[in-house]
């Protein structure tokens, strides 16, 4: 048995960026101290979800991991505590910004940093303007508590992310989230349909998975958002193990064990019984098999 103890937060931010630190840091403490050893903060808690609209005025949060105020103090206190934080960060790298996460292994160490692949662009989600699409490739690293694999927010959407982490071997899967209402269709609640294209994820790939999403009402010029919550932890089967509610900040736990996971991936025979080969239309956005765009 090889038993991990998972969590994922949830709070509404602000402009007030030392506040969202110490929010975010007694959340993670809180977790930890219920035993919690991979804890999943939301994606960019440094700030509001600053894509409600376009701005340049938005474009000097970004800077490097090594000048991060958030990566720096996330990497200090996942050693503090002893345990492994992806940091979700606006990053300037030369003349490009990405949306990237720092996963700090429980000694404090950046393991990796990942640049989300897919960006969305959609009215109250402006991602294209403030980001590149990543160049980083999924990553899995072994952390102290076992092998781990991270998407952000539209990431989650595709199955591909999960496929890749999973053939890379990894055992939990984490997708850092930003995400409610929808300003030009005020009538969606996409909530249900978004937790359960994660929780197919971890049944398609027998892995758990761990979404950490923001709350909370923020307004940008013209545009607003509402932020639901329900961040949740599935078992690798897809099975809801904890569920945080829609406005509370707060944190959620769940014991997985790992070696039972894998034995249970090994047994269905899923990955045994791939082919490939036959997935050429997957190389293509026209559905062309064999034909690279």
């Amino acid at each position: 048995m090889r038993q991990v103890t998972l969590a994922a937060t949830q709070m509404a931010c602000s402009w007030d960026i030392d506040k969202n630190i110490d929010k975010a840091e007694a959340l993670v403490t809180r977790a930890a101290e219920a035993g919690a050893q991979v804890i999943l903060l939301q994606e960019l808690f440094e700030t509001p979800y600053f894509c409600l609209e376009q701005s340049t005025d938005h474009f000097p949060i970004a800077c490097s991991p090594d000048q991060s105020q958030v990566v720096q103090h996330f990497a200090s206190l996942a050693r503090k505590l002893g345990v492994v934080l992806p940091i979700s960060y606006y990053e300037e790298a030369g003349l490009a910004r990405y949306n990237s996460l720092a996963i700090a292994d429980a000694d404090g160490t950046i393991l990796a940093n990942y640049r989300k692949t897919h960006i969305p662009q959609a009215p109250g989600y402006e991602e294209k303007f403030y980001f590149s699409p990543g160049d980083s490739g999924f990553q899995v690293v072994e952390t102290r508590f076992g092998r781990i694999g991270c998407g952000i927010c539209w990431d989650q959407w595709f199955p591909e992310t999960a496929r890749c982490l999973a053939l890379q071997g990894a055992e939990i899967l984490l997708f850092p989230t930003a995400i409610g209402s929808e300003p030009n269709n005020p009538e969606l609640d996409s909530s249900g349909h978004w937790q359960r294209t994660m929780q197919g994820h971890a049944a398609a790939n027998m892995i758990p998975v761990v979404a950490s999403n923001r709350v909370g009402r923020e307004q940008d010029g013209n545009t607003a958002g509402v932020f639901y919550g329900t961040s949740f932890i599935a078992g690798c089967t897809g099975e809801i193990l904890a569920e945080a509610g829609r406005t509370e900040e707060t944190f959620i736990t769940a014991a997985v064990d790992l070696d039972a996971a894998a034995r249970y991936r090994s047994a269905w025979g899923v990955f045994r019984d791939r082919r490939p080969h036959m997935y050429g239309a997957l190389h293509t956005l026209d559905g062309k098999t064999g034909t690279m765009r």
